[in-house]
Order: structure tokens, then C-alpha cells, then sequence
């Protein structure tokens, strides 16, 4: 129960480094191009404390929910050399993407991490080029099942099935779900490696079973080893490439995303709608299976994140670019009583779909994880 709450508050300031890390892009572009900065702020008002350095104050504040920089100028109508509207176009549109650019930058140097230590990776039942060391691990164990009775925890690598005479070298998830199928109702022999030891376990698939839950009552997940290990010198180079990898197919997957809803066809099988909670348990998760998965999940999210910033929303940094492409193209800028207006519209637009994803996906979530942390 401790470790999994450790893992939950480790994944939930990480994510918390990644916003302020976001930030910092905005920030240091901005002082570069001369502007005020009147304060950097880590987690939102009410501030518990703050710094004055220069003219600018850093601080930090009660609710711990990300990291904010209060540029001079930025809601407009300020004409002032120092201030953001006083900025040529570009110079703006450099501030605004300054904070998408830290999160690539950011998906970089972790990525760079992951390939100087190496890690495995979960890659489902499909064997892919450089496969090595494939192994079904437990990742979630049902509370009041077959599996949870006869002993199994979370992170238990399931080594073979052992059904009377004969046993079978378990390298698949679907190998498993088809012997525990079969044998229903018979004592079988689980071989498992848990902490560099091998024991055996026995138990007997259940007949009838809630829906999801399948004969046994565990979630399994198949990992190898997919990223080698290599030199200092070359993980940054091997790092940039996987990022840009990365966002290639983060790029596909929001097409196929929005593309089925567009047509009518839903989103993809196995799309998984997640908020800042969801997201949160997630990395806990993955931080259960070492330090490069976690790693390695960190870096995708913060290249989700950065694409996700980029929509052209009012409220993000998308939606600031399209304001400035209008001004550009009528020559002065939109009204600031208008632009605030249509911003303060979809910021509480996404607020409101936080929530209901919260509530609707998130919070069975995070209950279901309290409940296999209590059984730890």
C-alpha cells in the first residue's frame, strides 16, 4: 500500500516537473527577447512564499496543480516596449511556442536517459523486429480471485504452466488465456520468477467469473527488451531520433482518433479517454515496472502533451498562435474584451471536459487502484 501511494506521488510530480519545465520555455524566451517577466510561479495561488530576484518574483504557491509565468503585457492592450504586445509578431510567436519546444526538448534528454540504461518495453502478443527476452508479467491482480488466493502479485513473471505431465514455456499472453481456459476447474501449477526466484503456485481457474476478469483474475502484460543499451556518446543522438519517432506516431494515432469520429466509426479499439488523474495513475503504473519504463512513459507523455498544446484551441498555445496569424493577416490585433472573451469560453470548456473525464473515467480508476494498493 506505502510503495503504491509512493509511486502515485512520484508520477503526480513528475507530471508537476513537466508544467514547470513548459513554463520555463514561455519564461526564457520572453526574458531573451527583453520583456518583463513579473513572476514565475510554481503550483497556483494562494503563494506561500515568494523571491524577488530582479524584476522578477519567483514563487511558490499553495495548490500544486502546475506552474504559471506572468509575462507583462500578455492579455494586451499594454503599449510598451517592454511588454509582450510590444513585440514584433514573430518574437511573440516564439514565446508562446518556447513552451511547446520544452517539452520536445524535454522528451529528449529523458529519452537520452532510456538509451544510455536500457529498459524493456510492453509490447503485446506481437513479435517485433529486435525482440529480446520476452516475458508475461502480472500487472494487476483481481481482489477475491483464483489468482489472489493462491498468492500472485503484481510484477510476478510467469515462466511456464504445468497441467499434469506436461508443461509449456509461457512467452505469450494468449498461451496463458488459452491453457487457463482449457483447464478450467483443474489445479494447475504456475512456474513464476519474483524477485530472482523461481516458486510454483497452484491454483484452479474458476469456471464462472465476472465479465473481464477471465478463469484466473489477473491482468498480464508482455514485456521485452526493446531498448539496447548504449554509449553516453550516442544515447542523445539515439534519443532525438526516438522523439521524433514518437511524434510521428503520436501524429498517426490522433489522425485514426479523429478520423473515426468523424466518420462515424468511434475512436480506435483499446483508445483509452484519461484527465490529469487518469494520466497520473498511469505513471504510477509504469514506475512499478522500473526506472526505464517509467522513463520512457514520461517521455511519450510529454510529446502528447506538447501536441495536445499546439491545437489550435483559445486557452493554449495553439489557439494564441491563431490569434496572432489573424492579426497578421488584418493587420492589428483582435479586440482584447473579444479575445478574452472567446479564451475564457474554452478554458472553461476544457475545464469542464477535465472534469467529466475525471469523474466518468478517472475516479473508477483511481478506486480500483486504492483497492489493489490495500491488498498489497
Amino acid at each position: 500500500m506505502i510503495s503504491n501511494i509512493l509511486l502515485l506521488i512520484l508520477a503526480f510530480f513528475s507530471l508537476i516537473i513537466l508544467m514547470i519545465i513548459h513554463e520555463f520555455g514561455h519564461f526564457i524566451i520572453a526574458k531573451k527577447f527583453g520583456v518583463r517577466v513579473d513572476e514565475f510561479g510554481i503550483g497556483y495561488p494562494p503563494r506561500i512564499f515568494g523571491k524577488k530576484i530582479g524584476e522578477t518574483i519567483y514563487s511558490v504557491n499553495w495548490i500544486p496543480l502546475g506552474a504559471f509565468v506572468r509575462i507583462f503585457g500578455e492579455e494586451g492592450g499594454i503599449d510598451d516596449y517592454r511588454s509582450f504586445t510590444g513585440l514584433k509578431i514573430w518574437k511573440r510567436a516564439l514565446i508562446i511556442v518556447g513552451g511547446v519546444a520544452a517539452f520536445w526538448l524535454a522528451s529528449i534528454l529523458i529519452f537520452s536517459v532510456v538509451f544510455a540504461i536500457g529498459t524493456d518495453l510492453p509490447i503485446g502478443d506481437n513479435d517485433v523486429a529486435g525482440l529480446e527476452n520476452p516475458k508475461v508479467i502480472v500487472a494487476e491482480v483481481v481482489l477475491d480471485s483464483p489468482a489472489k488466493q493462491a498468492g500472485l502479485k503484481t510484477g510476478d513473471i510467469i515462466l511456464n504452466i504445468k497441467t499434469g505431465q506436461e508443461e509449456e514455456k509461457i512467452e505469450k499472453i494468449s498461451q496463458f488465456k488459452e491453457i487457463t481456459s482449457i483447464h478450467k476447474g483443474e489445479e494447475i501449477i504456475l512456474g513464476i520468477e519474483r524477485q530472482g526466484q523461481e516458486i510454483n503456485i497452484l491454483l484452479t481457474p474458476r469456471s464462472d467469473f465476472p465479465e473481464g476478469q477471465g478463469p484466473v483474475g489477473i491482468g498480464l502484460q508482455r514485456i521485452a527488451t526493446l531498448i539496447q543499451k548504449y554509449p553516453w556518446y550516442l544515447a542523445p543522438i539515439k534519443g532525438a531520433a526516438y522523439t521524433w519517432q514518437t511524434t510521428v506516431l503520436a501524429l498517426q494515432g490522433l489522425y485514426s482518433i479523429f478520423a473515426g469520429l468523424f466518420t462515424g466509426q468511434g475512436a480506435p479499439q483499446g483508445a483509452e479517454f484519461a484527465g490529469p488523474l487518469g494520466i497520473t495513475i498511469f505513471l504510477a503504473n509504469a514506475a512499478s515496472y522500473g526506472t526505464g519504463f517509467f522513463l520512457y512513459f514520461i517521455g511519450s507523455i510529454s510529446i502528447f502533451i506538447a501536441i495536445f498544446n499546439l491545437f489550435p484551441i483559445p486557452a493554449l498555445d495553439g489557439g494564441k498562435l491563431i490569434f496572432l496569424i489573424i492579426e497578421k493577416i488584418k493587420g492589428k490585433p483582435v479586440s482584447v474584451k473579444i479575445e478574452q472573451a472567446i479564451t475564457m469560453f474554452f478554458f472553461i470548456l476544457l475545464i469542464s471536459l477535465s472534469i467529466f473525464i475525471t469523474i466518468k473515467f478517472d475516479v473508477p480508476r483511481f478506486a480500483d487502484y486504492l483497492k489493489s494498493s490495500l491488498q498489497q
